[in-house]
């Protein structure tokens, strides 16, 4: 990091002086305008009411220490409860007496409680030397991780712990990979780049039909490059993968070089489409019409439904004559009541475009048989689909 860097000062006050660093938080989460020191000795009530009041707390103990009361926060947000019970069995009651929300009203509350949750959780901060190195007991080497998602260091600044420990994990997951049936190979996904863990979505890639005489394809979105690795092995001669991301766009080069179909898959940085036409054209935007809370989560959110909107607003535009757009796209957010089918319907008619067929599968990801989850009874009925579309 730069001086000229976009991350802004937090100041605290420490052995009587004022001290200040660069704060960074690649969820998007703002500076905290509050700093107090915390250590071992700090109670994990008052820990919990000054993060619940917007004071962060930069650790100065045991770092295994700080993960635990990390771990004490994230209960008292899940549970909101006092030392008698009496405020969480109050709770649970008053809310079985409220009808049951709508599930668009149910999909905004979750959302809601996600982000206060995330904002509490994100005030424990912990320092980092410029090298990524943290200046604390027992912390671990974590500066591979943070090379991957920030780069190369160049000053200390501070982040919030629960920031770092998912920098670990997506280091892990980028070292182990995700297994695909569908490839007998493992994708690698990096920080911040949407991962295949929904496999029954690639599977319907590799199912449909391909279309006569389809030697290239355009990948649209190709994030990990999964779904352009695909195409390369069902025999598609030569296929373009596109994304805007950088991180994306590193990440699907290295999986389409691990996987041996670099000669094959050319990656490029655009918005949407390459130039040019071809015979078939795949697309697999993020789900769900609404706002991002964060940098990382375009992968899941699309406001006002721009990229599936401009997607099927330049597809007959670049498909060859004869030629098939695949969109790949779940209806979650039908079920949640964000876009009605009758929408989707109208965009496609309104492009130009005609529906040749749909293949559907429905999920298999735990979340679709957690009753216990926010939104059950929409992911329960969710199915995913892969439109097959051509030029009216």
């Amino acid at each position: 990091m730069s001086a000229a860097a976009p991350y802004p000062l937090i100041h605290w006050i420490e052995e009587g002086q004022e001290r200040s660093a660069r704060w960074r938080s690649e969820s998007g989460m703002p500076a905290p305008k509050k700093v107090v020191l915390a250590d071992d000795r700090t109670n994990a009530d008052v820990a919990y009411r000054l993060a619940c009041e917007g004071t962060a707390l930069l650790w100065r103990g045991d770092f295994q220490n700080a993960r635990q009361l990390l771990q004490a926060l994230a209960r008292r947000a899940d549970h909101k409860h006092d030392k008698s019970g009496k405020r969480a069995k109050a709770a649970k009651e008053a809310r079985a007496a409220k009808p049951p929300a709508s599930p668009t009203e149910a999909f905004n509350l979750h959302r809601q409680a996600q982000s206060q949750r995330a904002r509490t959780l994100a005030m424990l901060l912990l320092p980092f030397e410029a090298d990524y190195s943290i200046p604390l007991r027992r912390a671990p080497d974590v500066q591979l991780a943070c090379n991957e998602a920030y780069g190369r260091g160049e000053e200390p600044f501070v982040a919030s712990l629960r920031e770092l420990l998912g920098l670990i994990g997506a280091h892990e997951w980028r070292r182990t990979g995700v297994e695909l049936a569908t490839l007998g190979q493992r994708i690698h996904p990096h920080y911040g780049v949407f991962a295949p863990i929904r496999s029954e979505y690639v599977g319907l890639v590799a199912d449909a039909p391909i279309p006569p005489r389809a030697a290239l394809a355009f990948d649209i979105g190709t994030g990990t490059g999964v779904l352009a690795a695909v195409l390369a092995q069902r025999g598609i001669q030569r296929v373009v993968a596109t994304d805007m991301d950088p991180r994306a766009l590193s990440c699907a080069r290295e999986n389409l070089a691990r996987l041996g179909l670099a000669d094959k898959v050319e990656v490029v940085q655009a918005d949407l489409f390459p130039a040019g036409r071809a015979p078939l054209i795949v697309c697999n935007p993020p789900w769900l019409p609404a706002r991002p809370s964060s940098p990382i989560e375009f992968a899941v959110y699309d406001p006002e439904s721009r990229m599936l909107r401009g997607f099927l607003g330049g597809l007959a535009g670049h498909l060859e004559p004869g030629g098939e757009g695949w969109l790949i796209l779940s209806d979650l957010a039908e079920h949640l009541g964000l876009r009605p089918r009758a929408e989707l319907l109208g965009w496609i008619e309104a492009a130009g475009l005609k529906v040749l067929a749909r293949l559907d599968v429905k999920p298999t990801h735990p979340r679709a048989a957690d009753a216990s989850d926010a939104l059950h009874a929409a992911r329960a009925a969710e199915v995913t689909s892969l439109w097959r579309l051509a030029a009216a």
